[in-house]
């Protein structure tokens, strides 16, 4: 509860406020038994090339194994600079010569826009729907074509962060073509099979419920080979913080390039270990799809409110966005509920509509999501325009 309470953001009863107010889709909520983890000695302030920082690296590169179920020959790599930087990684260490997207929000946009601007690449092709839904690199079963070079990555979110959207998961039959999907905000939260793809790559601050900055990919045997063969091609200029064949290396004896933030190291094994202890995948799943359940079904019955992907199927388990109607100001509601100690439900910046966006993510607590729609009622009933 903040102290910025006055007749423009009322008090919400506090019988109707969730035990936790967070639902970021940025960072996320962290657990308390993950900060608690940062308290232990002789961690915090540690060199990252010595133990026993090293040995919470593989963990997590371990845990990461069994959460996924990895397939034979497949690696955990690690790299500073989180899902943005992923993006000039794959530019540099896996797109050959050119690449295919499939773009239905700004995430996928960002990683076309990175490909379009390499000036070793050629002209990606690209193949674009509207926010809310989803695009996909293959038609009617056939991988899309165009008149151009061949592709040989194939990239798509499983995920679009920011709008809650979310993809089937598919290879790109294409031969000598990896399939390279952004699994940022979706990693952790629903099942996957892994044989459908060669690079699965997110950032550890939304399902894993840690700190920004940091990058993981889990690679297939292909997309290994093809980091090796790019960065022994003389002629790329390959900076060492963007290559994808370094970083394995490193990432093979349990150490990042260059110094990671510790407290993100130490988080993110902390939920690595608590989903598998709770059950892996299967279990996060369906904490996810109880507490999305509860949003969308909310919205569909509610007079004010509509789910803003409205094809069922593209509706994603960890990120809900809900479009209000004129009659409702969703920045006040957002600017009350932030006043009351409910925080970061406000929309993704650039999309510019009139909704909210949840996270929720495994750690967020379904009792407190049913809060959350209690709060928004009161406050549109409060404040309808």
């Amino acid at each position: 509860m903040t102290d910025q309470l006055d007749a423009q953001c009322p008090r919400i009863p506090d019988t109707l406020l969730p035990h936790d107010g967070r639902f970021g889709c940025g960072p996320s909520k962290i657990r308390t038994q993950q900060l608690d983890a940062l308290m232990r000695p002789l961690i915090m302030g540690t060199s990252h090339r010595r133990q026993p920082v090293r040995s919470i690296v593989a963990s997590i590169r371990s845990g990461l194994r069994d959460l996924f179920s990895l397939p034979e020959g497949w690696e955990v790599a690690l790299g500073n600079g989180g899902s943005t930087t992923f993006w000039a990684v794959a530019t540099t260490s896996l797109i050959r010569r050119r690449s295919a997207h499939a773009v239905f929000g700004e995430f996928g946009s960002k990683f076309a826009d990175e490909a379009a601007r390499a000036p070793h690449l050629a002209a990606p092709l690209i193949v674009k729907s509207e926010p809310g839904t989803v695009a996909t690199l293959i038609d009617e079963g056939a991988v899309v074509h165009d008149s151009g070079e061949p592709i040989d990555v194939a990239a798509y979110p499983h995920h679009e962060t920011s709008t809650g959207a979310l993809s089937p998961l598919y290879r790109v039959n294409v031969d000598d073509c990896l399939t390279v999907v952004d699994a940022t905000s979706i990693a952790g939260g629903v099942r996957v099979d892994l044989n459908n793809v060669d690079v699965y790559y997110f950032s550890p601050q939304k399902c894993f419920g840690s700190d920004g900055g940091l990058w993981v990919a889990l690679l297939s045997p292909a997309a290994q080979e093809r980091a090796e063969r790019l960065h022994g091609d003389d002629a790329r200029w390959m900076p060492q913080i963007l290559d994808l064949s370094i970083a394995c290396r490193n990432s093979s004896k349990d150490q990042t390039l260059n110094t990671p933030a510790i407290a993100t190291l130490i988080m993110l094994d902390q939920q690595i270990q608590w989903m598998l202890a709770g059950g892996g995948l299967q279990v996060m799943e369906a904490r996810c799809l109880e507490s999305s359940d509860v949003l969308y079904q909310w919205a569909d019955a509610h007079s004010h409110l509509t789910p803003f992907v409205s094809n069922a199927q593209w509706r994603s388990p960890v990120v809900v966005t809900v479009d209000c109607d004129d009659t409702v100001d969703a920045a006040r509601v957002c600017r009350i509920l932030r006043a009351n100690g409910v925080v970061d439900v406000e929309p993704y910046r650039k999309l510019g509509r009139n909704q909210l966006r949840i996270g929720t993510f495994p750690s967020v607590e379904s009792r407190d999501v049913r809060a959350l729609t209690q709060c928004v009622d009161w406050v549109i009933d409060n404040t309808l325009a």
